[in-house]
Parts: structure tokens; C-alpha cells; sequence
């Protein structure tokens, strides 16, 4: 004999490892398949030119998709199915705890106040044009910017009624008019100035005893806001007489 024995009982436990790892692996490959069955890919009969746009049109793929021989089949109108019953919806089980008082959560924002971003085109001394409200068509002089982010703006009140107020540069057209009001003082003008005193509600009875009080107050006050802003707008109203507008 050519071989020796040790060396073909050798190769017949090569032989057999390998036939039993085969087997395994296709033992392995046959289960995997009975768990989970390949499902076949759907194609659409109506193929995409472009996103939104199928290559057939509407009537075309009526004759593909056999609709026609479907409502000829039922006599010329399609078949009619009953709605199939909606499941029973299951129990929900409530909660064990309710808090004593309803207290609103705030709603989760990440947002964060920004400063309003001034128009390029509206510097200190342009002249706009009011879009909306009373005053709507008249044009005034811009003077700054306040925190809120509206604009500070006067007529002046002389020359067309318009008083100091503030607007919204979204309801504003900048002009290439502009009066150098480098020497007016606005700092003391804010957001707190335009803001309205919150007064004390009266009790039943004691309207009359204290509305002459009431009335002496707002008498007063509106009189201090009118010399401030007289003051403040005078030298805004001499540059503006100085202008050739």
C-alpha cells in the first residue's frame, strides 16, 4: 500500500470535520429562514420620474392596476366594503396619586430673548412713514431704539400732531430724508415712561369720595409728561424748522 495508515485515518477526520461543519451551517441557514421568511420588496407599478411625477398617468395606470375589469364585474361601479370593526379600547388604569392643586407646568422652551435687530436703514434723525394706526400716512422722526425693540418716534406734535410714541419697524418706511438731532436728549425716554400706573379698584360707594382725588392726580401727572417732553422735543423741533424737508 502507497500510504501509510495513520496518514489516511488522517485525512478521513479532516474529511469527516468538514462534512459535519457544512451540515451545521446549513442546519443554521434553514432555521434562520423558518424564523424569519424573507418578505418580497414591493415595487410600485407606477414608477418616479422625479419626486412626485410617476411615469404613467392617471388613466394608464387605471388599465394597468385591471380597475376597469373590477367595476365591469360589478356592473359598473366598484364594490363597496363595510368598514371593518374598530378594536375595543383598552382600559386605561388611572393613577394611584392626584396632586391636591392643579398647577399649570410651563410648557418646555429653549428659546432665548434676543434684541431686536434694527433696520440697516433706520438711523437716528430718518424720517418714516407710519403704515398703520391713528397716525397712518404721517412722517416722523426717529430717535432711538428702546429695549423692547420698537422704535422711539415723534412728529413733533407742532408740526403734525403726531406726539412722542412708540411703533413697530415693521408697520415703518425708512426715507433718505434724515435731521441731525445729535443734540437731543432722549435718555430719560424707556419702556417704564410709556407704561400706565395701575390704579387701586374702588370699593361699592367710595367712587365718588375719591374721584375728585383720582382726577387731581392724572391732572398733575399729565401735566409733568407734557413739560418733559416739550423740553426734550424743542431742540428737535428747531433742527426740523432748520431742515429743508
Amino acid at each position: 500500500f502507497p500510504f501509510p495508515l495513520t496518514y489516511i485515518a488522517r485525512l478521513l477526520r479532516i474529511h469527516i470535520s468538514e462534512r459535519k461543519r457544512e451540515e451545521e451551517a446549513e442546519s443554521n441557514q434553514n432555521s434562520f429562514a423558518a424564523m424569519a421568511p424573507r418578505k418580497t420588496p414591493v415595487v410600485s407599478r407606477n414608477p418616479q420620474l422625479i419626486r412626485g411625477v410617476g411615469k404613467y398617468s392617471r388613466s394608464k395606470m387605471y388599465h394597468k392596476r385591471g380597475l376597469w375589469a373590477i367595476k365591469a364585474k360589478n356592473g359598473g361601479v366598484f364594490p363597496k366594503h363595510d368598514p371593518k370593526p374598530k378594536a375595543a379600547a383598552t382600559p386605561v388604569k388611572p393613577s394611584k396619586f392626584y396632586p391636591a392643586d392643579d398647577i399649570k407646568m410651563p410648557l418646555p422652551n429653549k428659546r432665548k430673548a434676543k434684541p431686536t435687530k434694527l433696520r440697516a436703514s433706520i438711523t437716528p434723525g430718518t424720517v418714516l412713514i407710519l403704515l398703520a394706526g391713528r397716525f397712518k400716512g404721517k412722517r416722523v422722526v426717529f430717535l432711538k431704539q428702546l429695549t423692547s425693540g420698537l422704535l422711539l418716534v415723534t412728529g413733533p406734535f407742532k408740526v403734525n400732531g403726531v406726539p412722542l410714541r412708540r411703533v413697530n419697524q415693521a408697520y415703518v418706511i425708512g426715507t433718505s430724508t434724515k435731521v441731525d438731532i445729535s443734540g437731543t436728549n432722549v435718555d430719560k425716554f424707556d419702556d417704564k415712561y410709556f407704561a400706565k400706573a395701575a390704579e387701586k379698584k374702588n370699593k361699592k360707594g367710595e367712587g365718588e369720595f375719591f374721584e375728585a382725588d383720582k382726577e387731581r392726580r392724572r391732572a398733575s401727572c399729565h401735566k409733568t409728561r407734557r413739560m418733559t417732553r416739550r423740553l426734550s422735543m424743542q431742540h428737535c423741533l428747531n433742527r426740523l424748522r432748520q431742515c429743508q424737508i
